[in-house]
């Protein structure tokens, strides 16, 4: 079986990398707000309490660090809360029952996690034959998956990209699978796929409108006459599959609000950390406290977005330029959890070479694979299948680019950065592609460099300091 399919290999390949740093953290607790929520909320459903978090509990442990407004009907329980979608507490809350809520709990979601990212890279193989790669082109998607230091210790994290990515990959196998064999129940599939990854992530839900225009422009033709009818009776069915796996959702949180509420109610408070007149597009923690202690999700989202209407009145001007710095902060270097952790002193204190071989590894695979990527992308002939990825890779950095950009925000994308990159190592498409091409190429990859070279000028003083003896405790924010 192994000779025959090489994939089970890059499978194992993949599992036992990402089951070595979870076996060597056995007992790492969880280090950052969004664990703690997720946490939270996946221990309020194996309660029996709901969706809920700030218990009793949580709540006198949080105020240590940020003074939360308690509201005059505070349930012991927590407070029922839309912010989170929710797909990704539910997993956890399903591992929660069955290896219970003690402190051996995390080690238990790393386990389950790191088959979930080992099963990442056969599908990443998979996504590439859809797409219509070379088997060993394929091969190489999946070894880049496989190996890629990020996607290695993810798993450590408790965050919903360790469920979104997986889910958002086989949205897109489903999505070429049902362009292909053209069966409603491939449709079907697909609407409920995408359904489950938006409740894990609701940004997702902007693939549907990608996928669905997708799936009716590719319709096949029939003599002279395309067969738009029948496209038009699948994308109907895919958005209907859809919206019976996420309106449950948006109506609980509808009438948990006494408004019209989707999925999370988040945006408000992400529109303000990204349009701040302090900030410069991404996550500040100083900016993220300002709605934080508000614990009416309704009343947070509403306070954003009044505010993000008032920051754009205020100064149009600066919204060009904040938009670019969006995008350089989604296709940014892959240092700053390792950053963050080592100055915060969950690493212990490391040697220069150590540290330095440490960073290198996690900004370097990024260095070589993206300006790869973008080859692949945009040189050689522009096929239905790469239509569908350029599609997605679109609306994800536009999405993010409008509202708020961090690095790890383009995870989901990787996978597709991954085939193209090994698709451009197989094919060197660039060798048939017009002067147009390889000019838009060739910008591309200099704007990137460009960014990370001034990314690397700006944290130029925080890097020093954390080589320095100090380097574990520079207490530095998130």
């Amino acid at each position: 079986m192994f000779r025959r399919n090489p994939v089970v290999w890059i499978f194992l390949l993949a599992l036992v990398l990402r089951l070595v740093p979870v076996l060597l953290t056995y007992d790492l607790p969880i280090g950052l707000d969004d664990m703690f929520q997720y946490d939270m909320l996946a221990r309020s459903i194996v309660a029996g309490d709901g969706y809920r978090w700030y218990a009793e509990g949580d709540l006198v442990h949080i105020q240590r660090y940020i003074r939360m407004e308690k509201p005059a009907d505070y349930d012991p329980r927590g407070i029922p809360t839309s912010f989170r979608a929710p797909g990704y507490p539910a997993l956890l809350a399903l591992i929660y029952a069955v290896v219970g809520v003690g402190a051996d709990r995390f080690f238990a979601v790393r386990l389950v996690q790191a088959f979930l990212g080992a099963a990442l890279a056969p599908l990443s193989c998979i996504l590439a034959r859809q797409v219509g790669f070379s088997r060993r082109g394929a091969h190489w998607t999946g070894i880049i998956v496989a190996t890629f230091p990020l996607l290695i210790v993810y798993p450590l994290a408790l965050v919903s990209e360790n469920l979104l990515i997986p889910l958002l990959t086989l949205a897109l196998v489903l999505t070429l699978r049902a362009g292909r064999r053209r069966r409603l129940r491939d449709y079907a599939l697909l609407g409920v796929v995408l359904g489950l990854t938006a409740l894990t992530r609701s940004i997702a839900a902007g693939f549907v409108p990608v996928a669905a225009l997708w799936s009716w422009y590719t319709a096949p033709q029939d003599g002279a006459q395309p067969q738009k009818r029948a496209a038009l009776r699948s994308v109907a069915l895919l958005v209907l599959c859809f919206l019976l796996v996420t309106t449950p959702w948006a109506v609980r949180n509808t009438r948990l609000h006494g408004q019209l509420t989707w999925i999370e109610t988040s945006l408000g408070y992400n529109l303000y950390i990204g349009y701040h007149p302090q900030s410069n597009g991404t996550f500040q923690y100083g900016i993220s406290l300002d709605l934080l202690p508000i614990m009416d999700d309704a009343e947070r989202d509403d306070l954003g977005m009044a505010a993000f209407w008032r920051f754009l009145h205020a100064d149009p001007g600066r919204v060009p330029g904040l938009m670019a710095r969006k995008a350089g902060h989604l296709w940014a270097l892959d240092s700053r959890a390792l950053i963050y952790f080592y100055a915060n002193g969950f690493l212990g204190q490391w040697p220069a070479w150590l540290l330095g071989s440490a960073l290198l590894l996690a900004c370097g695979p990024l260095m070589l694979l993206a300006p790869l990527a973008v080859a692949g992308l945009f040189c050689g002939p522009l096929t239905r299948p790469k239509l569908l990825l350029a599609g997605l890779v679109a609306y994800y950095i536009g999405a993010h680019v409008l509202i708020m950009a961090e690095p790890r925000f383009r995870l989901p994308l990787l996978p597709i950065v991954a085939l193209l990159a090994a698709y451009a190592l197989d094919e060197r498409p660039w060798r048939e592609s017009r002067p147009w091409q390889r000019g838009l190429v060739i910008l591309i990859i200099a704007l990137l460099g460009v960014n990370w070279g001034l990314e690397l000028v700006r944290n130029w003083s925080t890097l020093t300091a954390l080589f320095g003896p100090d380097g574990t405790h520079l207490r530095l924010p998130y």
